[in-house]
């Protein structure tokens, strides 16, 4: 049975900084990409950034380029994204998610979230 957690979330003061882990276990086959999503309280899911496992593509949204990083813990399967100079506009549930690629297809697999709060 597939299981992504979600851990790191917090409250934390603007200008800080966190750093969310997503770890998945009982995988049919290793990582190929990864991401991470986010929902603030009564607003749809956005997206936040993805990757490939090996790091050599990366992408961000551009409310986050240059202060979030995706990366990938190589040999395991975990997923970090680190979070610099958070803004209150941050505040949401975070969601991380994984695809592996097995007998010919994209398996997708998500987590449940773990809650950052950016707040003085």
């Amino acid at each position: 049975q597939v299981q992504v957690v979600e851990s790191g979330g917090d409250l934390v003061q603007p200008g800080g900084s966190l750093r969310l882990s997503c770890t998945a276990s009982g995988l049919a086959s290793s990582i190929n990409t990864m991401g991470w999503y986010r929902q603030a309280a009564g607003k749809e899911r956005e997206w936040v950034a993805d990757g490939t496992s090996d790091g050599s593509t990366t992408d961000y949204a551009d409310s986050v380029k240059g202060r979030f990083t995706i990366s990938k813990e190589n040999a395991e399967n975990t997923v970090y994204l680190q979070m610099n100079n958070l803004k209150p506009e941050n505040t949401a549930v975070y969601y991380c998610y994984v695809t592996i690629l097995w007998h010919g297809r994209r398996w997708d697999y998500w987590g449940q979230g773990t809650q950052v709060t950016v707040a003085s």
